[in-house]
């Protein structure tokens, strides 16, 4: 019996998604199969492939033949490579895992109170300031304003302008 391995498509008219199956060569190409070895998203970034090493191994030693598409996949895999005795291939990119969905929210519920927090302190040094100003007239109040001595010797300025002024307003009360 004639063995492949190849693609069996699944998923939607827009985003396929495929099977590593071993079946007979055969079979119809989403038909029955012997075993399912993998699977391969090619619509995801990046790809999400995922094999059973040792299960192609197994049945590459065997003597079962990979399609084109899944010879490449292997390749990428570095499952063809350890069958052939050939050099590893780099690495494949990996996707970042995806938070719960309650890791999101509690983060975003702390960046929210870190953000309410950071804005009361902002208001209690104004709310301080504005205490500071409405206590210092009372503190102005009970100091004296004029800081130099009263000099005996000079006449008052006010008192020397009245006394100019009432002469004439003394006039008027006498006539």
């Amino acid at each position: 019996m004639a063995v492949k391995i190849r693609l069996l498509r699944m998923g939607k008219i827009r985003n396929p998604q495929y099977r590593i199956v071993v079946a007979d060569s055969r079979t119809k190409r989403d038909g029955r199969a012997i075993e399912y070895i993998g699977i391969y998203q090619p619509k995801e970034h990046p790809s999400v492939i995922e094999v059973k090493s040792e299960r192609v191994q197994y049945w590459l030693s065997v003597g079962a033949q990979p399609s084109e598409p899944v010879q490449r996949i292997l390749e990428k895999t570095g499952d063809w490579q350890k069958f052939k005795n050939l050099p590893a291939p780099p690495p494949l990119l990996v996707a970042p895992s995806k938070q719960s969905k309650t890791e999101v929210y509690e983060a975003e519920a702390k960046a929210a109170l870190g953000i309410a927090e950071a804005s009361k302190p902002a208001a209690t040094p104004k709310k301080a300031k504005a205490e500071k100003q409405a206590a210092a007239p009372e503190v102005a109040a009970t100091r004296p304003t004029d800081t130099k001595p009263a000099d005996p010797a000079e006449p008052d300025r006010e008192a020397v302008a009245e006394t100019a002024q009432d002469p004439a307003g003394a006039g008027a009360d006498a006539s």
